[in-house]
């Protein structure tokens, strides 16, 4: 009942793309300010709602091809932010490293999602690899969670999860191109 009531509502795919966006620019304001947990809890919301924007499309109805084009364009743009507010917060920090391995990480994503969008231009799904959206999308929120003092054991989780992201999407672009190329040399592509 309350889903058909929310079905039959103005509400639509687009809007709640936007407030995955409008959450993740919160997330990265509350980065620059510190507030780790905070961010970690705005992240995991907005990317709740990149899930949410896809079913309610499909159930409603509502969606577009504009629609879709939005939402992984978004998508994109989310982790994005997030990350470039991670980096920011670790070159303040005066760690250089950490900072270019952000950036590593943002290229990776970029690339995970661009590989298997051009494989799938050139008709070869591609939806091999370890660094998907979902596998990032935890990474990158329990390094935010736990930024600072991971149960009291006097570390924190984002210098990890950032060492992670950054290796696991370089990883995950190797497998797409090598899963393309595979599928490619069976059709005389290559």
């Amino acid at each position: 009942m309350a889903r058909n009531r929310l079905i039959e509502s103005r509400l639509t795919p687009n809007a709640i793309s936007l407030t995955g966006l409008a959450l993740n620019v919160v997330a990265a304001a509350l980065v620059t300010q510190r507030h780790f947990f905070l961010a970690g809890l705005a992240f995991i919301i907005g990317s709740v709602m990149d899930t949410l924007d896809g079913r309610y499309s499909r159930m409603s109805g509502k969606g577009s091809a504009f629609g879709a084009f939005l939402d992984s364009t978004l998508d994109r743009m989310e982790e994005g932010i997030v990350l470039a507010a991670v980096a920011g917060y670790f070159a303040a920090e005066g760690d250089d490293l950490l900072a270019g391995l952000v950036v590593v990480a943002v290229v990776g994503s970029l690339m995970v999602s661009y590989t298997r969008a051009r494989a799938e231009a050139i008709g070869v799904e591609c939806k091999v690899g370890l660094a998907t959206r979902p596998v990032r999308v935890v990474i990158l929120s329990a390094g935010l969670l736990f930024a600072t003092d991971f149960l009291g054991a006097g570390f924190g989780l984002l210098e990890p999860a950032i060492y992670a992201m950054a290796a696991l999407t370089t990883v995950t672009v190797i497998q797409r191109v090598l899963h393309v190329r595979r599928q490619l040399v069976g059709t005389g592509g290559v």
